[in-house]
C-alpha cells in the first residue's frame, strides 16, 4: 500500500491536482487519473460461488446512473427523488455502513448521469440540464452554482442530457457547456468565476452534432503542451490549458447520437472509441509552429473490429480492454500502438453493455444485466476467473464500479451495494 501511496503522491504533483486523497480513496470519474485504472493489491484473484461479501446495501438514492466517488469517511453520488415533483440531489453517505449524512437538492428534474468529483473540503457536480454546483463537503451548503445553458449558451448534441464529470486541475474546474462561444470552459475552483472560455471549432467537420457529448474531459501533455481533450458532439477536441486556445480537433471518431466514452491519452498518443456503428481511432499529437499541436491519426478501426459503446475502456501495459459492440460487453484486448486485436471478441458471461474497470491483474466488467464478472487481464486469452449477479437489479445496470480500500462499490438506481474484495 505504501507503494500506491506513493504513486497517488506523484499523480498529484503532475496533475496539479490540490484534491488531497490517500491510495484507499477514489475521488471522481474513473479514480485518479481518469483512466479507471485502480492499484491497490490483495484482491480476490478467483471469486467465490455466489460472489464476494456483500458488506451492507443502501437505499433511497432515488434514480440515475451516477456512480460514486469515495473520499475519507464520506460516499457521495447523486439521485432524483419523488415523482411529482422529481427533486435531484446530491447526496452524502457514511462510508462504513452506507447511512446518510446528507442531500443537497439541486435544480433540475431529470435524473442525473454524472458522478460527483471531492476536491479538499468542497464537491462538484453537475446535474443533467447543467446544473453546475460547489457544496461544502462536510454538509452539503451550497457555496456557488452555474448554468450551463444561462451562463454559456450551452446545449447537449442529443437528449440524454449532461453527464460529464467536472475536472479539477490545479485551482482550475474545466467542463464542458457545449456553447459555440464556451465549448469547453475553465472555472476558478473556489469562486466560480470564469478563467477562459474555449470556443467551438468553426469548421468542426460534418460527422456529430453541435454541443457537448456524454464524456468527461482529461489532461495531456501530448507534443509537449499541457491541454484539455473532450469528446463533444463533433468529436475529439484539445484546449491548451492555459488559455482555452483551441489546439486541435478530430472528427471522424464522431456520431450523431451518442458520443460517450472518455478518451485514453498515454504521452503523445489519444485513443478514442464510440458506438453507433462508428468505431475506433489511434491519434499521435505533434508539435506544430512556436505553441500549437496537431493530432495525426495513426489508424481508424471501423465498427465491427471494434466500437465501444458507452462502458468505458481502460489502458494496462500496451494493451486496451473494454467490452466490443454498440450496447454489447463482448471483452476484447487491443494492441494499442498498432490495433491489433489480439483476442477476441469474447461472448462473455453477461448482457448488454458492459462498464469496465481494472485492479490487481484483473478487469471488472459490469453487465447491463447486473451479472458482475472478473476477466483476466492479460494477452495471453480470454480467462474468466469469477461471475456473480448483483443482489439488486433496478434497472440498466449501467454505473461504472468503483473499488476503495479493497472493497467494490455498485451503484444500481436507488441502491448501492458495497462488497468486500480483500483476499484472505
Amino acid at each position: 500500500m505504501k507503494r500506491v501511496a506513493s504513486w497517488l503522491a506523484a499523480v498529484g504533483v503532475l496533475a496539479g491536482a490540490s484534491t488531497s486523497v490517500s491510495a484507499l480513496d477514489w475521488a471522481g470519474w474513473r479514480g485518479p487519473q481518469r483512466d479507471g485504472i485502480c492499484r491497490e493489491e490483495g484482491l480476490l484473484s478467483q471469486w467465490p460461488e455466489g460472489g464476494p461479501r456483500l458488506v451492507w446495501k443502501a437505499s433511497g438514492l432515488g434514480r440515475g446512473y451516477s456512480s460514486v466517488a469515495v473520499v475519507g469517511e464520506r460516499i457521495y453520488t447523486m439521485g432524483q427523488r419523488g415523482k411529482n415533483p422529481r427533486r435531484v440531489f446530491v447526496i452524502a453517505l457514511r462510508r462504513s455502513d452506507g447511512r446518510e449524512l446528507w442531500a443537497r437538492e439541486i435544480p433540475g428534474t431529470h435524473h442525473p448521469n454524472s458522478t460527483p468529483t471531492v476536491d479538499g473540503d468542497r464537491v462538484y457536480a453537475i446535474g443533467a440540464t447543467g446544473e453546475l454546483v460547489c457544496l461544502q463537503a462536510s454538509d452539503g451548503r451550497l457555496l456557488w452554482s452555474k448554468n450551463f445553458g444561462k451562463d454559456f449558451g450551452g446545449k447537449m448534441m442529443s437528449g440524454w442530457g449532461y453527464s460529464e464529470s467536472p475536472l479539477i486541475d490545479g485551482d482550475k474546474l474545466i467542463c464542458t457547456p457545449g456553447g459555440t462561444d464556451a465549448l469547453v470552459v475553465a472555472l476558478d475552483k473556489r469562486t466560480g468565476a470564469t478563467i477562459w472560455k474555449g470556443r467551438a471549432p468553426g469548421e468542426a467537420g460534418s460527422r456529430g452534432r453541435d454541443g457537448a457529448g456524454y464524456a468527461s474531459v482529461v489532461i495531456s501533455h501530448g507534443a509537449g503542451v499541457r491541454q484539455y481533450i473532450q469528446l463533444v458532439g463533433r468529436g475529439l477536441v484539445s484546449y491548451a490549458a492555459d488559455d482555452g486556445r483551441l489546439l486541435w480537433h478530430y472528427n471522424r471518431i464522431a456520431n450523431g447520437t451518442a458520443n460517450i466514452p472518455t478518451p485514453i491519452v498515454d504521452g503523445d498518443l489519444v485513443f478514442c472509441s464510440t458506438g453507433y456503428g462508428t468505431g475506433a481511432a489511434l491519434l499521435r499529437l505533434r508539435p506544430d509552429g512556436n505553441d500549437g499541436v496537431r493530432a495525426d491519426e495513426v489508424y481508424f478501426l471501423n465498427a465491427k473490429t471494434l466500437q465501444n459503446h458507452h462502458g468505458g475502456m481502460v489502458k494496462v501495459g500496451p494493451y486496451i480492454y473494454c467490452g466490443h459492440g454498440h450496447n454489447k460487453g463482448f471483452p476484447i484486448c487491443v494492441e494499442m500502438a498498432t490495433g491489433r486485436i489480439v483476442w477476441g471478441p469474447e461472448r462473455g458471461p453477461g448482457s448488454g453493455s458492459a462498464a469496465v474497470l481494472y485492479a490487481d491483474g484483473h478487469l471488472y466488467f459490469r453487465y447491463e444485466n447486473g451479472v458482475m464478472a472478473l476477466i483476466r487481464a492479460t494477452p495471453e486469452g480470454y480467462r474468466l476467473d469469477g461471475r456473480f449477479q448483483l443482489a439488486t437489479l433496478n434497472g440498466k445496470s449501467w454505473p461504472h464500479p468503483v473499488i476503495a480500500d479493497r472493497k467494490l462499490y455498485v451503484r444500481d438506481q436507488n441502491d448501492l451495494l458495497c462488497y468486500d474484495l480483500a483476499a484472505r
